[in-house]
């Protein structure tokens, strides 16, 4: 297979791959209401059909990265994808909740398998100077996702019902699974003393960052339902212990789960922080202007995404639109200004108010999406350009992971701090976990200081980006001659 094809069919395999995974989260997010009645669950039942998917995808990331490293990326991907679209299928024949939720939980361990394998894929398969717009275009498909998701998610549980959901994405996964385990493409195997040496998997590092993870997530998640609470101070003491032992056990062992050069790179470590930043500031703002929009203005599902439409539309306008900057301006100017537009998104939403025009809603999710945009292409190029094609796998774990972690950090944040300051007894009597539900004045109080910290996290983002590289344009290394594809080896045709 000659070069160009080999890279479109990589393109096409990524693309599709993330597209699966953020179609399903919007889709299901419509579908959960009408589920919940149809198989009688409870509140909380239904929300676990989220909450076990994430704890297992955001566990398991960084070492389904490795296994890419060790095994191919294609082979991994291809098992993911596949085992993705038997679960979603399973799902939609399910007949009660708890088959409901563990096979959630299952999708999650295939969801974790395919997502770093995706960005694994495109580092090894193009050269380092090469990687912005595949980057980009795999970002812009995942912002035209997560923008049709909530339409096409409404008119299937509509006009066919919750099960049609899951069985959007099987058809589609089934074909590039199949593909990428049937397209052999002949590669060198590495030196087996080296492959022994260097590809050995850390299991002991594997679960301890897997148990950080996942009380980490799960604590995040049940703060916005229970508030601080013992178990939750509990969870984060767990977190910070797992994670303590995990950075030792890494720096001692001869064959770490997260080499040490990685977590020795301050663009790495930077873009990985630039991620959580930028995700928190977005999904944090995105929550508190839906129930802005609903609770506040009284709009109804549909009038609130039309409100918020130019925010998913600039997402996929500035993904290509970031490359090209990036090559020109370099990676650390292009995200500051990236953060500084979603700063200022934030902060003009918290000046919004009931005779707010649409035109001035919109303003502020374009600023916001244009951002984010921006911000999520060029960090992500970081971290896989930094990467070697042997450590491809488990950068884009990593970099999965902070787009696990940011989102559920920001909804916490925001929805603790409107709890915080909302004025005593205001709060109106709804279902716990349901969302920052306040009377309408109350609500307005309590936005403006929120919408200012998450400003405010955006800010950090920008301080953390002044450590990305410069506009000193990337270099392809000696074995990496610009044009072609990388000549390090993908091991995902071993034997």
């Amino acid at each position: 297979m000659n070069t160009v094809r080999r890279q479109r069919l990589t393109l096409v395999s990524s693309i599709t791959g993330a597209v699966i995974v953020a179609l399903d989260g919007t889709v299901l997010t419509i579908a959960q209401p009408t589920l919940g009645r149809d198989l009688h669950a409870t509140f909380s039942q239904v929300q676990w059909t989220s909450t076990g998917y994430l704890i297992a995808v955001a566990s398991l990331l960084v070492f389904a990265g490795r296994l890419g490293d060790r095994y191919g990326h294609r082979r991994v991907f291809a098992w993911g994808v596949l085992g993705f679209a038997a679960t979603s299928a399973g799902i939609g024949l399910a007949d009660g909740i708890g088959w409901v939720i563990g096979l959630r939980v299952a999708q999650g361990v295939f969801g974790a398998l395919l997502q770093p394998a995706t960005l694994g894929m495109l580092r090894a398969a193009y050269p380092r100077d090469k990687l912005g717009m595949p980057i980009a275009l795999r970002t812009g498909a995942i912002g035209v996702a997560a923008a049709a998701g909530p339409l096409v998610g409404g008119a299937l549980v509509a006009h066919l019902g919750w099960r049609a959901v899951f069985f959007l994405n099987v058809v589609p996964a089934l074909a590039v699974g199949v593909l990428a385990l049937t397209d052999r493409i002949p590669e060198s195997r590495p030196e087996p003393r080296k492959e022994a040496a260097d590809h050995r998997l850390d299991l002991p590092g594997a679960c301890l960052l897997a148990v950080a993870l996942m009380c980490l997530v799960h604590t995040l998640v049940a703060i916005p339902e229970t508030g601080w609470t013992v178990a939750n101070a509990l969870g984060l003491a767990v977190v910070a212990a797992a994670g303590g032992a995990f950075v030792r056990h890494e720096s001692r062992t001869a064959s770490p789960l997260v080499p040490l050069g990685v977590l020795r790179s301050v663009p790495v470590t930077s873009a990985l922080g630039v991620l959580v930043a930028a995700s928190a500031a977005m999904f944090g703002a995105l929550f508190l202007g839906t129930y802005f929009l609903q609770d506040v203005l009284m709009l109804d599902p549909l009038g609130s995404a039309l409100n918020a439409l130019p925010g998913a539309v600039m997402m996929v306008l500035s993904a290509p639109a970031s490359a090209v900057l990036t090559r020109r301006q370099g990676a650390r100017r292009t995200v500051v200004a990236g953060m500084a537009l979603m700063a200022l998104a934030a902060l003009l939403m918290s000046g919004l108010g009931p005779s707010s025009s649409a035109v001035a809603i919109g303003g502020c999710f374009l600023l916001l999406g244009a951002g984010f945009g921006t911000v999520m292409v060029t960090a992500t190029h970081v971290i896989v350009h930094q990467a070697s094609v042997d450590t491809a796998g488990v950068a884009g774990g990593l970099q999965q992971t902070a787009m696990n972690v940011g989102p559920v950090l920001g909804i916490a944040v925001t929805t603790t701090l409107m709890t915080l300051t909302a004025p005593g007894g205001a709060a109106v009597g709804r279902g716990a976990g349901e969302g920052p539900h306040l009377s309408a004045d109350a609500f307005l109080t309590a936005m403006r200081p929120t919408f200012l910290a998450l400003a405010a996290v955006a800010a950090v983002g920008a301080v953390l980006a002044g450590r990305l590289p410069g506009r000193a344009p990337f270099r392809p290394e000696a074995s990496e001659p610009s044009g072609t594809a990388a000549s390090d080896p993908d091991p995902a045709a071993r034997t």
